[in-house]
């Protein structure tokens, strides 16, 4: 199933930025790579500060220990927002099980989930699980600040800002059984704006190149993999490439990994920016409200998986 080969990825290091006193020269340099990556790729590897071993340790020792805790006390991670809460023992995605935290770049919201699962309290969790999402979101806003200047969308970048909001996801992949398939999550392409995503030690993402061949991610633990979503290339009217992706389990050991979500908000109007749609660039997406899109979704609407806003809202030329 797949190739062996692996994909090359471009990797970025954010942590040359000085945010107190930032050289243009080298800030232009990064949001040109950005950019060129998402438009080439979808994706890229992502170098930051501020991300200690130690800090990554204790939070995927805290990962495994979640995971280790009774099923009752998981199920209570629940959620009003479809995805966000415990999600396991799925006869679809028997090799998945994760949990999600909303907000988490917010100490109270960590310190609810931590208490949650552990009521007699986790401080230490939760302060490590906030400081390291903490990271990951200014990664976040940071990469979607350079798209919107590099694309002269400035004027734009607050108002599309307040209409998203983010979930931790935190993940665990079994390892299959020997009669059972390899494959620990789909073929998809993230429906949100972004993700920031984290491997441990133990590979499993593949990306579908534009040539049409799955290529696996390298493992790194010292870098993270940012990821366009569809909802970003409504905004920017297929500016960009939004890679198509899945978990293959071919280690024989299980596999906890994190990702951070920006997602748009329910009950808002999706849609292009006028600015990027013009006689070159003809509208490609219809607006759409997310709540919507959701229910069509799950309700595997027109049995599409793949690209499942693109099937939703797209526009036929």
């Amino acid at each position: 199933m797949g190739s062996d080969a692996y994909i090359q990825l471009p990797v970025i290091d954010f942590s040359v930025l000085d945010s107190q006193n930032p050289d243009l020269g080298v800030y232009d340099s990064i949001k040109t790579q950005v950019l060129e990556s998402l438009q080439e790729y979808g994706c890229f590897h992502a170098s930051i500060g501020g991300v200690s071993p130690d800090l990554q340790n204790s939070v995927y020792s805290a990962i495994e220990n979640l995971f280790n805790l009774p099923t009752e006390t998981k199920s209570k991670n629940t959620s009003t927002k479809m995805f966000y809460g415990y999600i396991g023992n799925s006869p679809q995605l028997p090799l998945y099980e994760s949990m999600g935290i909303d907000d988490p770049y917010i100490p109270e919201q960590v310190q609810k989930f931590t208490n949650l699962m552990w009521p007699q309290g986790n401080p230490q969790v939760s302060n490590d699980i906030h400081m390291y999402v903490k990271k990951l979101w200014e990664l976040n806003v940071m990469t979607k600040k350079m798209v919107f200047e590099i694309l002269n969308l400035e004027m734009y970048l607050h108002e599309h800002i307040e209409l998203t909001n983010y979930v931790l996801k935190l993940m665990k992949y079994r390892v299959p059984e020997p009669n059972e398939s390899n494959l620990g999550l789909h073929t998809h392409a993230d429906a949100g704006v972004m993700t920031i995503l984290h491997q441990n030690d133990v590979e499993g993402l593949e990306i579908l190149t534009k040539d049409d061949e799955w290529l696996k991610v390298k493992l790194s633990p010292n870098l993270f993999i940012v990821m366009a979503g569809e909802t970003l290339n409504v905004w920017l009217n297929g500016r960009l490439h939004v890679p198509l992706h899945r978990v293959v389990m071919r280690e024989n050991k299980t596999r906890f990994t994190l990702a951070l979500f920006e997602l748009p908000k329910h009950g808002n109007t999706l849609k292009a920016i006028e600015k990027m749609v013009d006689d070159e660039h003809p509208l490609l997406f219809n607006p759409f409200k997310y709540d919507d899109f959701i229910k069509f979704h799950i309700s595997g609407g027109q049995g599409i998986e793949n690209y499942a806003v693109k099937a939703y809202c797209g526009v036929s030329h």
